[in-house]
């Protein structure tokens, strides 16, 4: 009986320190901290590696110090000119202090996120349609550079915020293009302008030319006879001067 009364002492006894050793003893993988709570206060962040815990009077709470994704749900957003869209976009973050991550608010990725929709619509909405379809790059930076600001207080670094949809209601898209088609139909007409501009002040300068030699007008005067003398099943009755002399710049009349 003693034997027995032994064997279960010290069966006990190891159960005993094998979960002693169990809640003492932490491994950390290389991108995980851990804030040490030692009665309920703060003590320090230890990590990587291996970690040793006095059971019962320490806690441990594990901060990953990697790079998140978080995906910014669809959110309406209502534009300068009060047209209404809905955006969708996806953040990227990390901790940089884990203990202002874990003490300074409850949890830092429903912080980020919430914060993330509302700074989204905020941002959006102090700008049109237009700069929200063709200026995405100066939005991100806008919207990154907002919440990086707000989260450094929690110990987050906000790296890059990417807007990845922007759905239209039917209706404005048949708007937009209705306005695409427009400024299409203005360029076309503002070009054909330019171009009856410039041909008129040619047809200008070319008569200015010709004013000042009469022969040159006479030359001009027969130049269609070389395109009219390729038809030969036609006789053409063409004026010409009495005198020749009139159509050559330079050439005098006999006394």
């Amino acid at each position: 009986m003693t034997i027995l009364a032994d064997f279960g002492f010290y069966a006990v006894l190891a159960i005993f320190l094998i979960a002693f050793l169990a809640s003492a003893i932490r491994i950390l993988r290389e991108y995980e901290r851990a804030m040490i709570f030692t009665l309920g206060r703060y003590t320090g962040t230890k990590g990587p590696g291996l970690i040793l815990l006095i059971p019962v009077i320490q806690k441990m709470v594990r901060v990953d110090m990697r790079t998140i994704v978080l995906d910014v749900p669809k959110q309406d957003v209502i534009s300068k000119v009060n047209v209404s869209v809905n955006v969708s976009a996806a953040l990227y973050f990390r901790v940089i202090d884990a203990e202002r991550s874990t003490i300074q608010v409850e949890s830092f990725m429903d912080a980020t996120s919430e914060l993330a929709q509302t700074t989204l619509r905020a941002v959006l909405g102090k700008h049109e349609l237009d700069e929200m379809l063709a200026d995405r790059d100066k939005l991100n930076d806008d919207i990154q550079k907002t919440l990086d600001s707000q989260t450094e207080a929690w110990g987050i670094k906000v790296a890059n915020v990417e807007i990845k949809h922007i759905d239209i209601a039917e209706s404005m898209i048949r708007a937009i293009a209705r306005q695409a088609e427009g400024e299409r139909e203005r360029r076309a007409k503002v070009i054909n302008a330019e171009g009856e501009q410039q041909a008129a002040q040619k047809l200008l300068e070319a008569a200015e030319i010709m004013a000042k030699e009469p022969g040159a007008m006479q030359l001009r005067y027969l130049s269609p006879l070389n395109f009219i003398a390729g038809d030969k099943s036609s006789t053409i009755v063409f004026p010409f001067p009495m005198d020749p002399a009139s159509m050559v710049p330079g050439m005098k009349k006999d006394g």
